[in-house]
């Protein structure tokens, strides 16, 4: 299952990359990133700490 999500990224960042849309790139990063720190913090004991973060 991470695989196939990890394909779809690949295959976002080839797309952007084949129109030039390397602007678009650093964007996409971050929201991947925040949606990572989402999933984790839903099940952790880091969410205090994330918290403090924002």
């Amino acid at each position: 299952m991470l695989s196939k999500n990890f394909a779809i990224v690949k295959d976002l960042m080839k797309f952007l990359w084949e129109r030039k849309l390397w602007w678009l790139i650093p964007m996409v990063l971050v929201l991947l990133l925040f949606g990572a720190l989402i999933m984790f913090a839903q099940s952790s004991a880091v969410v205090p700490f994330i918290y403090v973060l924002f």
